[in-house]
Parts: structure tokens; C-alpha cells; sequence
């Protein structure tokens, strides 16, 4: 199978659970069930329930066991874009190639579908797979995203997203160490804890090697984003582009200048083979991944 194949075929798999787990379930308040579906169905890469799958292959397991599990991570993700797009926050109108949620919607449908995303989410993982056998692993895998998604995590990077935009003071090096950690933040705990997640539920013995390749990966993952916002259209990213540097935003791009984000990228990619051959041998579907992450900024 070829890497867009395999990809193609895992997306597929993800999508077909998200569908079923979003179906209509003829409750009230429909409104916000319909705004939940619409955020989540638009489409998106779903890197990180894929990345879940790939990591508990890897670690030893059958994925599809795992597969609702790992949606709630997509729930999770998709919660953290409704409420980055809004007002208060980056106040975009574009998202996965349509209207953001707040536009199509309301502001306040918008803020209760996100808040009911995050729990169903963190629902999903506390009960998936079902059966007292994994629930120490529910657990662990809990604890890690609920870590991922909190103040010490995607909240910690979003809110210091928000402080490092527009004109500051800080010398360069303040400024570059302030964007890596936001990016680890922001963006890596939860590409991280995605990986993680997947471990735990095969019930590796050491999720070291885990943690460190889905580390290198989220960071990656955003430095590729920067490039992108730069340099490709509305309708190659689904959202706005150059919405970034107009607003004063701190980025890879911002800061160091396109040819050293890609040459950083560039970097990344042979810690990240290197990283995957640990875990899978040569030429797996983590580092088959990996490559389609970096490469999609090219």
C-alpha cells in the first residue's frame, strides 16, 4: 500500500466512527448537536486519532480496537479550533474550507459546542475501548490529554499566543525561546499526547520512545503551519491565510524568515525518521506521517 493509500485508507476508518459517534440522536437541544456535527464533520486531517492508530500498531496492538478512543481526541482537537476562531481569540471567519462555527452559527452556540466537544471528547476516552480489561489503561490515556489540553498545556500556548501578539519589546532570543514553547504547547502537547495515547492503550512497557517522536512531530507540525500560513491560498489551507503576520503574531516565519523555517523543517524530518525507525523499523506509517506533515508545506 502506497503512503496516500495507507493515509487515505486510516483517515477513511476515523471518519467513519466520527460519523457514527455524531449521528443524529433525535435529542434536545438539537441546535447544539448539529452545530457539534458541523464543526467536526467539515473535514481536517484527523492527524491526531490517525496518529493514536499508527502509535498502538506500532506498540503492538490492532487499532481498530481503539478507534473511538482515539476520535476522542479528534473531538478534543476540534473543540480547541471553535474556540480559537472566535472573536475574543483569532477571530477568523474560515475554517476547514467553510464558514467557522460562530459565523454559520452564533458566538454563544459556538462557546457551548466547544465546551461539549472537550468533555464528550475526554468522555470517549474515559469509556473506549468498554470492558473492566482496559480500564487502568482508560485511565492513563485520560490523565495524559485532560494534561495535554490544560493550563499547563494547549490552554497555557493559546493564552501565551495571545500575549506575544502584536508589538513587544523582547530581545530576539526571549522572543524565539517564547515561540517554541508556545508552539510545544499550542500546538505539541496534544500531537504528542495523541501518540502516547496510543501506546498506553497497547499497553507498552515504555512510551519514552512515544513521547519523544510525538515531541519532534507536534513541534514540526507547527513550524510547517507558519510556513503555510505564508505561502499557501485559502483554498490549499481551508482558512485564512496570512492572518498571522498582519496581526503582529509571533511565528517560526515571523521570526526567523521563511528559509530558515523550512531548513528547520528540513531538520526535523531526519530526527523524526530516525525517531520512527525505533519504533516501527524503516519506512513505517509513523514516519510515512511524519513526512506528510512536513511535506505539505513544500
Amino acid at each position: 500500500m502506497t503512503a496516500s493509500a495507507r493515509l487515505a485508507a486510516e483517515r477513511a476508518a476515523v471518519d467513519g466512527a466520527l460519523r457514527r459517534l455524531l449521528a443524529d440522536r433525535g435529542e434536545r437541544p438539537a441546535r447544539l448537536h448539529e452545530a457539534m456535527a458541523y464543526a467536526v464533520l467539515a473535514g481536517g486531517k484527523r492527524v491526531r486519532p490517525i496518529l493514536a492508530r499508527l502509535a498502538h500498531a506500532a506498540a503492538g496492538g490492532d487499532p481498530d480496537r481503539i478507534t473511538e478512543a482515539a476520535c476522542g481526541l479528534e473531538l478534543v482537537h476540534t473543540y480547541s479550533l471553535v474556540h480559537d476562531d472566535l472573536p475574543a481569540m483569532d477571530d477568523d471567519v474560515l475554517r476547514r474550507g467553510r464558514p467557522t462555527l460562530h459565523v454559520a452559527f452564533d458566538e454563544a452556540t459556538a462557546i457551548l459546542a466547544g465546551d461539549a466537544l472537550l468533555t464528550d471528547g475526554l468522555g470517549l476516552l474515559a469509556s473506549r475501548p468498554p470492558g473492566a480489561e482496559w480500564a487502568v489503561l482508560r485511565a492513563a490515556a485520560v490523565a495524559v490529554v485532560a494534561g495535554a489540553a490544560g493550563s499547563l498545556g494547549m490552554v497555557a500556548g493559546q493564552i501565551e499566543d495571545l500575549e506575544a501578539t502584536g508589538p513587544n519589546d523582547r530581545g530576539a532570543a526571549d522572543r524565539a525561546a517564547r515561540l517554541e514553547r508556545i508552539h510545544r504547547r499550542k500546538t505539541g502537547c496534544l500531537i504528542r499526547a495523541s501518540v502516547e495515547v496510543g501506546a498506553i492503550l497497547a499497553g507498552a512497557a515504555d512510551c519514552g520512545p512515544f513521547t519523544a517522536f510525538g515531541d519532534r512531530l507536534g513541534l514540526a507540525f507547527q513550524v510547517a503551519d507558519d510556513v503555510l500560513d505564508a505561502t499557501a491560498t485559502a483554498d490549499e489551507l481551508g482558512k485564512s491565510p496570512g492572518k498571522d503576520a498582519d496581526a503582529g503574531k509571533l511565528t517560526y516565519v515571523t521570526l526567523h524568515g521563511l528559509d530558515a523555517a523550512r531548513g528547520r523543517l528540513d531538520g526535523l524530518e531526519e530526527e523524526l525518521a530516525e525517531l520512527a525507525r525505533v519504533l516501527e523499523g524503516a519506512d513505517g506509517a509513523l514516519a510515512e506521517l511524519a513526512r506528510f506533515i512536513i511535506r505539505r508545506s513544500s
